[in-house]
């Protein structure tokens, strides 16, 4: 159960209407992670903030930014964002099978975007630290270092997203995303 109302943009407060409104837009649909956040005027304007940083100025396809925000959810156990990106992801080229394996940590149809995913995952699952060898498997399979500079906010921005989920209690209005198995 949420344990913070979704607003609509007409029930959301006045300071938060606009960048609802823009990101609703952008969406399709009012989400209710958007519509939550909507909430706290300032909760919602750090993550437009920091997804607009993103969207002007960062260099990664869909396929890598899904790539990135499956391995961050799934690390982090955020059962919204694992649904929303999976239909992102979809969207972006992916097929099902291969969201599955991005969750589950093993992505065999793209070496270069497993090591992208392996340095996602390491960041948030180690307040920040990357070993040597995952840094260094991510330079060998093509990404620059200004890529996995990069990737941080990529991290960061979904991070915030997994964690707010957690704290809100976020309610699902997206198809849920397949089990990872065993």
């Amino acid at each position: 159960m949420p344990r913070i109302p979704a607003h609509t943009i007409e029930t959301a407060p006045q300071q938060s209407r606009d960048t609802l409104a823009a990101i609703s837009k952008r969406m399709g649909k009012t989400l209710n992670i958007h519509a939550g956040m909507a909430h706290s005027p300032v909760v919602l304007a750090t993550y437009a903030g920091m997804s607009g940083a993103l969207r002007e100025h960062g260099t990664f396809d869909a396929r890598t930014r899904e790539t990135i925000a499956l391995a961050v959810g799934n690390q982090n156990d955020c059962h919204y964002c694992q649904s929303a990106h999976t239909v992102s992801a979809k969207a972006a080229g992916l097929s099902e099978e291969q969201t599955i394996a991005i969750r589950a940590g093993r992505i065999d149809f793209d070496g270069k975007l497993a090591a992208i995913a392996e340095v996602a995952r390491q960041i948030a699952s180690s307040t920040g630290t990357v070993t040597d060898e995952a840094w260094t498997a991510a330079l060998a399979a093509g990404w620059s270092e200004q890529q996995l500079a990069e990737t941080f906010a990529h991290v960061a921005v979904n991070l915030y997203t997994n964690y707010f989920n957690h704290f809100a209690g976020t309610e699902l209005d997206l198809p849920e995303a397949p089990a990872v198995g065993a």
